[in-house]
């Protein structure tokens, strides 16, 4: 990408506004850097509270130095310093942002300088369309989780017209979701979409809904995926939200665009709201090519006590070497790794695995030692896995998890589904077919799916050319603001 042509004073300054959970944050960092990289002046607009864990767990401040026009600035979340911020408190920091955050905003665009020639607002951030709208700023929608679950969302009203919504019959296929007619069961759905009526499940899907069909309000959508990918449920999309920007997998567009300015790739920066363990990869020189299955279940996952003693158990017994990210707080009641903890996980753990709070991915996944992966099916954790050819086992836990498992199993054929499970006997059966029994049948198409997806990332690709075409739309929407 070339340096903005225009004046410093011209450039577009565009401003980048997340939704204060790690995957989101993640892959808006990583299209920020993209914007700052083509010359853009970008502002980071992050929550307090994640501005500060980010300023204590990385050199953030440092690594976007290179950037002359890239600046941070915060904003309050709503919530207090000591709430949890994980997944079942989604709702609780939705409404708090909802009614606190839009007015900082607000007065944060009215005073900032240069002006905002574009916005580019999480896609569940309905609060920042309003605002752009009053302020008669251009805003882009970036859904950072999957292409397949938003059409899923987008979809909803439709279901509970059909009489496919509320149901309690979990394996029943839904047919009201254009494109995945064969093979999405009720059981594929995000989980608020289970509940026996509507009135208990009413708070959620009225707030996924009215936000997601929002999305055609927006100037044009961003989405982390590719077209190899997601091209048929694209085309579905594209019904209703017709300026797309298809410009994933992300990480991997960032090295590749990073390699072309720099020479270099990712260089390893961390934007974790977590202190990273770099001792699992000397950990991971020290084991046989493809021999480890790596354990993760992301930023916001928690599990009980039975919930981690099960995978454990599984782990264990598949007599597998495992690394596993048992992230601090992310077991309910208890640490999860002292106490009453049986003597023989701890000298079976000791022998072949390898626990940290919390580990760089990127560069674990891409590790030669690891060959699977336990995940929670985040869309960033599922890209990942996609790029380094690595097969998966998926444990969803909540929003556009479930339906990310399915794909994964029935749509793209690179993994195993153990949704609504947590027994170490399917664990063990699972982690043994994935990495011995049945390793063929995933190896071969997640490598071809890794190929795909580095070829859309690369000169030429479509990803590559949709965020060309991107960079270029900011660009005229600034110079008819002149």
């Amino acid at each position: 990408m070339e340096k903005c042509q225009q004046s410093e004073a011209a450039c577009p300054h565009v401003l980048v506004l997340p939704l204060p959970i790690q995957g989101h944050v993640n892959s808006m960092f990583k299209l920020a850097e993209l914007l700052a990289l083509s010359g853009f002046k970008v502002t980071f607009l992050n929550s307090e509270h994640n501005h500060e864990r980010l300023v204590k767990y990385t050199n953030i401040t440092a690594h976007f130095a290179r950037y002359p026009g890239f600046e941070f600035k915060t904003i309050p979340d709503g919530l207090p310093d000591d709430h949890p911020r994980t997944g079942e408190w989604f709702l609780e920091m939705f409404d708090a942002m909802e009614m606190k955050t839009k007015s900082s905003l607000i007065e944060m665009l009215l005073n900032i300088s240069p002006p905002v020639d574009c916005i580019i607002g999480d896609g569940f951030l309905g609060f920042a369309l309003d605002a752009a709208n009053e302020l008669g700023i251009p805003i882009i929608y970036f859904r950072t989780s999957s292409a397949c679950c938003f059409w899923v969302y987008y979809s909803i009203p439709d279901m509970i017209q059909a009489g496919e919504l509320p149901t309690r019959e979990m394996d029943r296929l839904i047919t009201t979701v254009p494109g995945m007619e064969t093979f999405l069961r009720c059981r594929d759905l995000p989980s608020f979409c289970r509940a026996s009526n509507m009135t208990d499940a009413d708070s959620k899907i009225q707030l996924i809904v009215k936000e997601t069909r929002k999305t055609p309000q927006a100037h044009s959508l961003i989405l982390n995926t590719f077209e190899d990918l997601d091209g048929p449920i694209l085309s579905h999309i594209r019904t209703k939200c017709p300026h797309i920007y298809a410009i994933g997998p992300i990480h991997a567009q960032l090295n590749t665009r990073l390699r072309e300015k720099y020479g270099e790739s990712y260089d390893h920066f961390s934007n974790s709201l977590w202190e990273l363990d770099r001792s699992c990869i000397s950990w991971l020189d020290k084991q046989p090519k493809q021999c480890v299955i790596y354990v993760s279940f992301g930023s916001v996952t928690t599990t009980s006590r039975e919930q981690l003693t099960e995978l454990w158990y599984g782990l264990v017994n598949s007599k597998k070497r495992f690394l596993w990210v048992i992230r601090p707080n992310s077991v309910t009641g208890k640490d999860g790794r002292g106490g009453d903890v049986p003597v023989e996980l701890l000298e079976a753990t000791r022998e072949r695995g390898y626990i940290v709070g919390w580990a760089p991915q990127e560069e674990v996944l891409n590790h030669p030692a690891v060959g699977g992966f336990l995940t929670h099916s985040g869309w960033n954790s599922t890209l990942e896995s996609v790029v380094a050819g690595v097969p998966m086992i998926c444990w969803p836990y909540f929003a556009d998890q479930q339906v990310n498992s399915r794909f994964v199993s029935e749509a793209w054929k690179i993994g195993l589904d153990m949704k609504d499970v947590c027994d170490r006997k399917v664990v063990e059966m699972m982690v043994n077919d994935l990495m011995v029994n049945r390793k063929e049948e995933f190896v071969k198409p997640a490598a071809k799916m890794a190929k795909l997806a580095n070829e859309s990332v690369s000169v030429g690709g479509s990803s590559y050319c949709n965020l060309d075409r991107l960079i270029e739309d900011i660009r005229l929407m600034s110079l008819k603001k002149l």
